[in-house]
């Protein structure tokens, strides 16, 4: 899993970025602009992997990751042309940050989540004109050779580039099944899956739900189908580095129960259809991540392909089951522990071994 950190200059996203993957990266006043994007992983929280750990006492722990990639602030009117836009087209969701904070040092204007949001978003609508003009420019010198293909490729352009113009981002364009091929290439930033970050301070998120920017943001999240989180970017890097006794102790008196790092991951994972299965045994526990639907054959590939090329069958038990029973031999003796065919679709938290032959 890849996300793209967007937002205006000086919202917090490079504070969340380091929050997120431990990194260093320099913050403040256009410290990034300009600069080369920021690309780190964060490793993603798994209470069921941690109890496996003490379960099996493994020589190898080894969660599941995303890949985050913080790119400098995109200011009113750098939509077009900017070339650090194209390392986010590769990204499977934008996670976009917005101001819900003041702050007279760097902002002479009071936080105002729906007018930042709206511009942002019009900035990824103009990047996405421009590159679906030159796909067009390019389907039209095709078109003359008479294939069908490049001639709706053309009108489809066409439509787009209209609908675009009115303001309107694509994620809300209808594509025929023939776009497909056109989706998966073109890079375009307004249809990916979006997750909005209410970057808030820490008397915000004392009480999130009542600030008035947040419930802006959460509106407009909720018109455009897209989640939407409060998280204090720099409580979260402050506390990314104590102990983790302290940190609750910081997180208690602000009234929170958990990170606001560990909801954007989950939120990352639901938005996306993503789940996991784990392996587990002494050399290593281990999760890995899938689409949602997926067949025990082709999970099996994510740990080896010649597993999957030589699949037989998958030893399964859920994980509530296992930690209900305390061991796998209980889990066995009640019934719980099942051998599942081809035609099996994984669950999210099935402890999994593959019978293979190759």
């Amino acid at each position: 899993m890849k996300l793209g950190i967007v937002g205006l200059p000086n919202v917090g996203k490079t504070t969340l970025f380091n929050a997120l993957t431990g990194a260093k990266a320099e913050t403040g006043a256009y410290s990034n602009a300009g600069a080369k994007p920021n690309i780190g992983v964060a490793k993603v929280p798994d209470e069921r992997l941690d109890w496996l750990a003490e379960y099996y006492h493994p020589k190898k722990y080894t969660p599941a990751t995303i890949e985050f990639v913080d790119i400098a602030g995109i200011g009113k009117g750098s939509g077009k042309g900017n070339e650090l836009l194209n390392v986010v087209r590769q990204t499977d969701a934008l996670v976009h940050v917005v101001r819900c904070f003041d702050n007279d040092e760097i902002f002479l204007e009071e936080a105002d989540a729906a007018r930042d949001a709206e511009t942002l978003n019009l900035e990824l609508i103009l990047a996405d004109i421009e590159i679906t003009e030159r796909r067009l420019e390019r389907a039209k010198k095709n078109a003359k050779s008479g294939d069908k293909k490049y001639k709706h490729e053309v009108e489809t352009c066409e439509k787009l580039i209209e609908h675009l113009s009115d303001g309107k981002p694509a994620s809300s364009f209808e594509f025929s099944e023939e776009d497909s091929e056109m989706l998966a290439d073109n890079g375009l930033l307004s249809v990916k899956p979006v997750i909005y970050v209410a970057n808030m301070d820490e008397a915000g998120m004392a009480d999130y739900e009542n600030e008035p920017n947040f419930r802006a943001l959460k509106a407009i999240a909720e018109e455009q189908e897209a989640a939407v989180l409060p998280v204090a970017a720099k409580f979260e890097e402050d506390i990314a580095d104590m102990d983790p006794d302290e940190a609750a102790l910081f997180m208690e008196e602000l009234g929170l129960k958990e990170r606001g790092l560990n909801r954007l991951i989950r939120t990352s994972y639901d938005l996306l259809g993503y789940i996991s299965f784990l392996t587990a045994g002494e050399d290593d526990v281990h999760a890995w991540t899938i689409v949602k639907g997926t067949k025990a054959p082709k999970a099996a590939g994510k740990v080896h392909t010649d597993i999957e090329r030589g699949f037989i069958r998958a030893e399964i038990v859920a994980f509530e089951d296992l930690k209900a029973c305390g061991s796998m031999a209980a889990a066995k003796e009640k019934g719980l522990f099942r051998l599942e065919g081809k035609e099996y679709v994984m669950k999210d938290g099935d402890i999994t071994n593959f019978r293979f032959n190759i």
